[in-house]
C-alpha cells in the first residue's frame, strides 16, 4: 500500500465530508439557503409539489439538502475510513476505487452546472486527489 495514496483518498474523503458539514449546518441555522426574495419563501411554505400534498415545497427544500449533505458525509467518512484503516480492503477493489471517483465525477458535474465557485472549487480538489491517488497507486 502506498502511504500517499491513503493520505490523499483520506484527504479527498474529508474535503467532501467537510463540505457536507458545512451544507448541513446552513441547512438548519442561519438563511444562507432562503431565497432572496421572501414572497417566493412564504409561497413556498404554503404549496406542495404535484407529487403529494403531504409535504410543502419549502419542507421538501430542507429535506433535500439535509439529505444531500448526509450523502456528502457519508462517502467522506467511508472512504476516510477505508483509506485509513482499511486500505487493503479499499485499494484491493476496483469497484470501490471506481465508485469513490465515479461519485466525485458526478458530483464535480454537479458542481459545475448547479453550484456555484467554491463548492465546486471543493469537490475539484477533492476528485484531483483521489485521482491523484489512484494514479500513486497503480504507478
Amino acid at each position: 500500500m502506498n502511504d500517499a495514496s491513503q493520505s490523499l483518498i483520506a484527504a479527498s474523503a474529508g474535503i467532501v465530508f467537510a463540505l457536507g458539514g458545512i451544507h448541513l449546518y446552513y441547512t438548519f441555522f442561519g438563511n444562507a439557503f432562503s431565497p432572496r426574495d421572501a414572497e417566493l419563501e412564504m409561497r413556498m411554505k404554503a404549496v406542495s409539489p404535484l407529487l403529494t400534498r403531504e409535504i410543502t415545497m419549502w419542507n421538501a427544500w430542507i429535506g433535500f439538502n439535509a439529505s444531500h449533505s448526509l450523502g456528502a458525509m457519508l462517502f467522506g467518512a467511508l472512504y476516510a475510513y477505508m483509506a485509513i484503516a482499511r486500505p487493503a480492503v479499499l485499494f484491493g477493489s476496483l469497484f470501490l476505487l471506481a465508485l469513490g471517483l465515479a461519485f466525485l465525477a458526478a458530483l464535480l458535474a454537479l458542481a459545475r452546472v448547479y453550484w456555484f465557485r467554491i463548492p465546486f472549487r471543493g469537490i475539484l480538489c477533492a476528485t484531483v486527489a483521489y485521482s491523484v491517488a489512484l494514479g500513486l497507486r497503480w504507478a
